[in-house]
């Protein structure tokens, strides 16, 4: 069975590798010719224009790989049954229990893989990207657009009942921001306090605090006008002072700060379930998020629906041609799969359907298929 397992993981490990090399090759021909166009500006040069398509390479990877797996397997299954070697195998004792449980093992190591990328490189590399591209275009941090990035905390760190409204202008680390607003609203709905720094670093305290050290910081306190009046509107007192630095105390964390100013897509499965919880612990719209959780959570499932799609292949015996034909037919399996993943997502969204349903019926039926595909072949062939 050594030996068995040896050969299998040598031919397709083999070809999953120069697939996917050739599918990074062209991503990263598609870069560079995208990047070239900034050459010149703001003394963007040719390394700079390499470096941000090396950025973009786990990315990439963490999209096409189990499209590769699935081509680089089918292509070597289908080498071993054009040969005959299959065949031999089978009279070996190879049934299609071990065969299964063979490709199995492989599929969960990738799907170890693609959890990784998911969960660290990917996303290291756009936000290493985002900052890339931000020392260019004349600043050292990441805008958000000119709105930036509203945040809702309705259970207020000092237990006094009151909601609290974060706007952060842009990110300059995982825990650094600039041109951040705080709005402290009372039980009544009432502003009482504004808070205007020009940066904030944020230090973590637990699970559900965090401590903000702002600086730069212009105070604003409303309250009724009992003393001196300074500035008043009405019945209300406004009281404005301005300080180098203030400690404040709040339940948003700089992980779910983060999370918000990140693009959904490049979010990990960390950052989205504790984004999630926050939203819905204020009463926000959840469901777009929760449905990206469960899909990052389940992405490397695809790993395993990918090797049982490639198993059938390996009983379709054909001594002369027919390499082309399953190959091609592997290729519109995958992009059949990556469809159907969106086109679940969207009906999910539409329909209300359960998140965790939405994200894992197309795996679900291809699995299904697959094996059916499978048995029948065993059977038959």
């Amino acid at each position: 069975m050594k030996t068995v397992r040896k050969l299998l993981y040598g031919q397709i490990l083999g070809a999953v590798l120069f697939v996917t090399l050739a599918f990074l090759a062209l991503f990263l021909f598609f870069d560079l010719v995208d990047e070239l166009q900034r050459l010149g500006r703001d003394g963007y040069r040719l390394p700079d224009a390499l470096l941000s398509c090396a950025y973009q390479l786990p990315g990439h990877l963490y999209d096409i790989f189990p499209i590769t797996l699935l081509i680089g397997s089918i292509s070597a299954l289908a080498r071993l049954a054009q040969t005959s070697e299959y065949t031999i195998l089978r009279t070996g004792g190879l049934g299609p229990g071990r065969a299964l449980r063979l490709l199995g093992l492989l599929g969960l190591l990738a799907a170890a893989l693609t959890f990784a990328m998911g969960e660290w490189a990917a996303p290291w590399g756009e936000q290493q990207l985002a900052r890339h591209k931000a020392r260019f275009d004349g600043r050292a941090e990441v805008t958000l657009g000119r709105g930036g990035a509203w945040l809702r905390d309705a259970s207020d760190a000092s237990g006094q009942g009151h909601t609290l409204t974060v706007n952060v202008g842009a990110a300059r680390g995982a825990q650094e921001f600039l041109a951040v607003r705080v709005f402290e609203f009372n039980r009544e709905g009432r502003l009482v306090r504004r808070l205007s720094a020009q940066s904030a670093r944020i230090e973590p305290l637990g699970e559900q605090a965090s401590r903000w050290h702002l600086q730069g910081v212009e105070q604003t306190l409303w309250h009724h006008a009992t003393k001196a009046r300074e500035d008043t509107v009405g019945d209300v007192l406004a009281h404005t002072r301005k300080l180098d630095t203030l400690v404040w105390d709040s339940r948003l964390s700089g992980d779910v700060v983060a999370a918000s100013v990140l693009p959904i897509d490049t979010m990990s499965t960390a950052a989205l379930w504790q984004y999630t919880r926050h939203l819905a612990r204020n009463a926000q719209a959840v469901q777009k998020y929760e449905l990206q959780f469960w899909k990052k959570t389940f992405a490397p499932l695809a790993c395993l629906v990918m090797m049982s799609l490639a198993l059938p292949f390996a009983y379709l015996q054909a001594r002369s041609g027919g390499m082309s034909l399953k190959i091609f037919g592997g290729i519109m399996l995958g992009i059949s799969f990556v469809l159907a993943n969106h086109v679940s997502s969207h009906l999910g969204l539409i329909h209300q359907w359960s998140p965790w349903l939405s994200a894992l019926a197309p795996s679900l039926f291809y699995t299904l298929m697959a094996l059916s595909a499978f048995v029948w072949l065993v059977r038959n062939r």
